[in-house]
């Protein structure tokens, strides 16, 4: 008989993993409901929740004022009261309007009733820079958030961990906050068959290992991820083997899947879009310094981050305050003392 085909892989944009996840888990629950600036009639400002309203009407799919302590307070509650809501924040630099519902409403409820009121609620939206927005709408919060307990925290690289994580987010019956990349929307990467399914998810929680490699350990999350891929491209023309971690979830940090990885190649550097203090990185690196995976270390862990400034709006300067594939190779050939 003939050969069975190879499976079917298609090529997806983030855009259209997470508009996929959206309408596949309205679609499987009816207590889910989408609600933020422009979801609805205008089809979602960056179009990820295109054709949801249409498909599932002004009860499920609902535009609300710029008010985002008001929409995102309505959404806890409704999440207090049974209902799913995914809270969408047209970039979560706004989410400061709304951290008292986030971190006071959101996550301290279920610890506070002693687990008699949950509260399962996501926040999404892009995170982070985007290219020619200035200061006000280019932080990245993965450790203001991450740093608090009551939350999930989980940041997709690809078009796989956008649909992945989103329909975990939406199942969990936790506050997860969900951040995205702006300019990650159009990009379009490989969807597995099994990523396909209605029924994909990935656990929270869990980082993936992106690139196999000997000689160095990237640990990294978002778009950084790709960076750091790239970086390993063009190293491994060198000989150097990088071994490439996309962090997936940054609350609950998988630390074991960093320390196995540090076993096996002795040097660590962390690599993200945000600023150095407090960061992700520093966590990162705190952590294992404290484990088992320090005495495997043959240099100190280094940091590749955002510079530590309000971001530039001048493109050059843009370009100067976040990490570029150069700064990690850079970084990898001064650990590797090479």
């Amino acid at each position: 008989g003939l050969a069975p085909s190879a499976a079917t892989v298609s090529q997806v944009t983030v855009r259209d993993a997470l508009n996929q996840a959206l309408d596949e888990e309205l679609e499987r629950d009816e207590r889910v409901f989408l609600l933020g600036e422009e979801v609805a009639q205008y089809d979602g400002a960056y179009k990820i929740s295109r054709g949801l309203w249409k498909k599932y009407g002004d009860k499920r799919v609902i535009d609300t004022p710029i008010s985002e302590m008001g929409f995102a307070g309505i959404a806890v509650g409704a999440a207090m009261a049974g209902l799913r809501p995914v809270c969408e924040f047209m970039t979560f630099n706004f989410s400061m309007q709304a951290i008292d519902q986030v971190i006071n409403s959101a996550a301290k409820t279920c610890y506070m009733s002693s687990g008699l009121i949950g509260v399962p609620i996501v926040f999404r939206g892009p995170n982070g820079a985007s290219a020619g927005v200035g200061a006000q709408h280019s932080q990245c919060f993965a450790a203001w958030y991450g740093h608090c307990p009551g939350l999930k925290v989980v940041s997709p690289w690809s078009a796989e961990d956008a649909k992945g994580l989103l329909k975990a987010a939406i199942r969990d019956d936790n506050p997860v906050v969900m951040l995205e990349n702006e300019l990650l929307y159009g990009v379009p990467f490989e969807l597995s068959e099994q990523a396909q399914s209605k029924d994909f998810v990935i656990p929270i929680g869990k980082a993936k290992i992106e690139r196999q490699g000997t000689h160095i350990t990237l640990v990294s999350h978002s778009r950084l991820v790709g960076y750091c891929m790239e970086a390993a491209s063009v190293l491994a023309k060198e000989g150097v083997e990088c071994e490439v971690i996309n962090m997936r979830t940054i609350r609950p940090m998988d630390i074991e899947a960093v320390e196995a990885s540090i076993v096996k190649t002795n040097h660590l550097i962390t690599v993200e879009g945000g600023w150095p203090q407090f960061g992700v990185g520093a966590e990162i690196c705190a952590r294992i310094m404290e484990g088992p995976a320090f005495n495997y270390l043959d240099a100190p862990a280094v940091r590749v981050t955002g510079t530590d400034v309000p971001m530039p709006y001048a493109k050059i300067l843009e370009d100067n305050s976040v990490p570029q594939v150069k700064d990690i190779i850079f970084a990898v050939k001064k650990v590797l003392n090479i």
